[in-house]
């Protein structure tokens, strides 16, 4: 043993005194070289003792052994070799932990799909909504290949409903194709609509109620339900109910000029009356964002769509035959300008003095995204390779006078906490732009320590998302914003640049109307 000591001792001396030891480069640094390489110099010692020594027994044992094959000998420390080099990669390129939970359910996000997003009144005007859901529907069964009686439950989200097809899931479902044993049921809440498909679904399977869930959301703008007046409507009902032709030209009489004014469905908040864009011009100027800013981000969101576009990263646009008309396979919104023609357009809403314009919003949208989660045991036993873990989520609710779109802003932090991650370890963020005033506000309310320590009950804000990091294949304000849909969206889009841009984490944030919003933490499948 002493003798193992001390030849350890002058090896790794000598090896040192060369300055070069394996996996290391020592540099001199004059009178404390010895002093700062000493620890390294012991371990060395130690790790030379420990190999001399089974070096010895192994001799000592392969002495009483029968004679070995040399052959086989220098295969079988080859494989040894190789198996170690493979378990050390694997451990240097896992460089953050696992969100996976013991004893709960991994869930994963299979494939994501949706028809392209259109400016309400073209292409899609003489459709129906579960035209769209149905083409969303049909386009994921292609792209997964999947057996339309293989899901266990379909989920849809949708913010206008059509009254013919009030429950759009179940009459989509059915014109896609997918068995009449399936239950489909449609979900609201404003623009987080699928958000809540989605974690409806998530539920079920985490309850083990289902394996498999198709979830997804449409909004169709083209052809919005238009109400008589509630007079009209009571007089019309009257008439229904009339027995005597006495009593409906009673009725037909009463009916006044004003009994023909329709209800338009206004994007408004039903407790304040206020308009949203009024909303969100009101925020931009509460956090001091500028018309500047907008219409930077503005262009910023379309630039970056535009070259998402071309450079074929929208995967998840399927094209959509439209009966009657042709073929469409991209986003029509996408339109890059350039900052002094943004500079041309007036308010849109706080006149004259605002800083909200048409262009620095999110416009009316057609559209249907569909997306398909499933136990992580069910997809791998159906041959699927998954796209991305879902984990952590929250929906958050504050004040929708004042702070009506800064779900983000609360939603954020919240995820984050639940899922023992910091913004540092995000890898990739997308936020629905709703306005780029309210993506700015947004950004800045996560920035500030006041807001933090005023509103939310924190010590310290967690910071703004690195931009290099945020929505690098456009969002809301370029793609578009058929509100039922665009959650769908915004996970398969974070899954697919977690893919391309080799993350590990992603980040979702969205508001919505009454003063909601929505996070969820997802992490990228191992390849």
């Amino acid at each position: 043993m002493r003798q193992s000591l001390w030849r350890g001792f002058c090896v790794t001396s000598r090896l040192f005194s060369n300055h070069r030891v394996y996996g290391c480069s020592l540099q001199p640094v004059g009178q404390n070289y010895w002093i700062t390489a000493l620890p390294t110099l012991l371990i060395w010692t130690t790790l030379f003792v420990l190999t001399d020594k089974m070096a010895s027994m192994l001799m000592n044992s392969l002495r009483c052994c029968p004679p070995v094959n040399p052959a086989w000998a220098v295969q079988y420390a080859t494989r040894s070799l190789s198996t170690s080099v493979q378990l050390h990669a694997q451990v240097q390129t896992k460089s953050k932990k696992t969100l996976a939970k013991p004893g709960v359910k991994n869930i994963v996000l299979v494939e994501g799909v949706r028809t392209p997003f259109l400016l309400s009144g073209t292409t899609y005007a003489d459709l129906m909504p579960h035209d769209l859901a149905r083409a969303a529907l049909q386009g994921l069964l292609h792209k997964t290949s999947l057996p339309k009686d293989a899901v266990d439950y379909i989920i849809y989200g949708t913010v206008i409903q059509e009254v013919k097809t009030s429950n759009v899931a179940r009459e989509a479902s059915l014109g896609a194709g997918f068995s009449d044993k399936i239950p489909s049921h449609t979900v609201t809440m404003a623009c987080i609509s699928s958000n809540v498909a989605m974690t409806t679904g998530v539920g079920l399977i985490t309850a083990g109620q289902c394996d498999t869930i198709v979830a997804g959301g449409v909004e169709f703008m083209s052809d919005v339900p238009i109400r008589h007046s509630r007079k009209m409507r009571k007089t019309m009902l009257a008439l229904n109910r009339a027995k005597t032709l006495g009593q409906r030209l009673s009725l037909i009489g009463s009916i006044r000029m004003a009994h023909l004014t329709p209800e338009l469905p206004a994007v408004a908040e039903f407790s304040t009356a206020e308009t949203m864009g009024h909303s969100a011009d009101r925020l931009a100027a509460a956090f001091g964002v500028t018309r500047l800013e907008q219409d930077e981000f503005a262009l910023r969101s379309h630039t970056l769509a535009k070259q998402a576009q071309d450079a074929g990263l929208l995967s998840d646009v399927i094209s959509f035959k439209v009966p009657g008309r042709d073929t469409v396979a991209k986003d029509n919104g996408i339109r890059p300008s350039s900052m002094e023609q943004l500079a041309k357009l007036k308010p849109a809403f706080i006149k004259p003095h605002g800083t909200v314009t048409a262009a620095n919003s999110s416009f009316l949208t057609d559209g249907a995204s569909a997306v398909l989660i499933m136990s992580e045991e069910k997809a791998l036993a159906m041959g699927y390779k998954p796209k991305a873990y879902l984990r952590d989520f929250v929906f958050v609710s504050q004040d929708p006078k004042d702070q009506l779109l800064l779900g983000p802003a609360y939603g954020t932090p919240k995820v984050l906490a639940r899922a023992g991650l910091t913004m540092d370890d995000i890898d990739v963020f997308e936020f629905h732009e709703a306005f780029a005033g309210q993506i700015m506000a947004n950004l800045k309310a996560l920035d500030s320590d006041w807001f933090a320590q005023t509103y939310m009950g924190r010590k310290a804000k967690v910071g703004a998302p690195a931009m290099e990091k945020f929505n690098l294949w456009g969002g809301s304000l370029s793609l578009g914003h058929p509100f039922g849909a665009t959650g769908c969206r915004l996970v398969t889009t974070v899954a697919h640049r977690l893919l391309k841009e080799g993350g590990q984490y992603g980040l979702v944030a969205a508001c919505a109307a009454g003063g909601q919003g929505h996070a969820m933490v997802i992490e990228a499948y191992p390849q």
